[in-house]
């Protein structure tokens, strides 16, 4: 009787960590997809405006002006972007809540990303969708009045909710979230939060209309004997070292570069200014602009 005890006891808890979650992660995963959706609306629409008015490009100093006005005037605390959200997550994983991630980040890396691919730009998706995640959990974490342990956790769920939401893979974003601070230490306690958003959030942005991108394998690359598909799982393999090693030199040299640039050009004006000048030229230089903007269309397989 006792150990049937028990285990109701467990299966009770249980249950109320399950519904305490789905209540604290619903409302975050229905704003992050709501936020992904528009994001990725707008995104095609930018980058379908440059395709059809190239010569945009020439205004991409004069866009970048704008978003180091933009911050400076409205974004004081929100520059620090991603690095802020892992503060912020390192702060409560010690107990402390000095480290606030404003709310305002969401629309205002919503609108820099946007007028950069606009103007030809080419900063990607990843940083902007994980910081809407972040910025509506934060907000979220303070109306709730929550803890700083149960903070940490929804803002990785936002993380997880932006990821899954844009990109339309929940269940990456998830691990992403998890792992966010350390490559390869997950945080378990998270683990429930961070899936129930990922899938909330992707499927609130696909019941909005938003479509995400698909590569379809050219025949034969997805069947084939024992054989051939284990030696194709040792290429992949082998390729992944290589990925690994070009993202490792990708982050050392953008770091090195970007303090370089702050050190070398004092005028946070100049800075945008500048590395669009510089884009246009490497633009005129090769002859190209397949390297504008997202890129994700020359990415063909095989």
């Amino acid at each position: 009787m006792d150990e049937i005890k028990r285990h109701s006891r467990e299966q009770a808890n249980l249950l109320r960590y399950v519904g305490r979650w789905l209540a604290l992660v619903t409302p975050l995963a229905f704003l992050a997809g709501v936020a992904s959706a528009l994001f990725s609306w707008l995104l095609d629409l930018a980058t379908q405006t440059r395709l059809d008015n190239p010569s945009l490009l020439w205004l991409l100093p004069f866009g970048g002006i704008f978003i180091a006005a933009l911050y400076r005037w409205a974004g004081r605390g929100t520059d620090a972007g991603n690095n802020l959200l892992m503060e912020s997550i390192t702060a409560h994983e010690q107990d402390d809540s000095s480290v606030v991630v404003p709310g305002r980040m969401a629309p205002l890396i919503l609108v820099a990303t946007v007028i950069t691919h606009l103007f030809g730009g080419s900063v990607g998706r990843e940083g902007t969708a994980v910081q809407m995640g972040g910025a509506i959990a934060a907000r979220l974490g303070r109306w709730f009045r929550l803890g700083t342990a149960d903070q940490r956790i929804l803002l990785m769920a936002g993380i997880s909710a932006g990821f899954g939401g844009i990109f339309g893979t929940p269940i990456t974003g998830a691990i992403f979230a998890m792992e966010v601070l350390a490559i390869g230490s997950i945080r378990y306690d998270a683990i429930l939060p961070c899936l129930l958003a990922g899938l909330l959030s992707n499927w609130t942005a696909l019941a909005l209309g938003t479509s995400h991108a698909v590569v379809v394998l050219p025949s034969g690359m997805a069947g084939g004997i024992l054989p051939d598909q284990l030696f194709l799982s040792a290429k992949v393999a082998l390729a992944a070292v290589f990925f690994g090693l070009a993202s490792a030199m990708f982050a050392a040299l953008t770091h090195w570069l970007g303090g370089q640039f702050q050190q070398r050009v004092a005028n946070p004006f100049m800075r945008p200014a500048m590395g669009g000048i510089a884009l246009i030229a490497f633009t005129l230089l090769l002859g190209t602009t397949d390297h504008l903007g997202l890129g994700t269309g020359q990415i063909q397989p095989g």
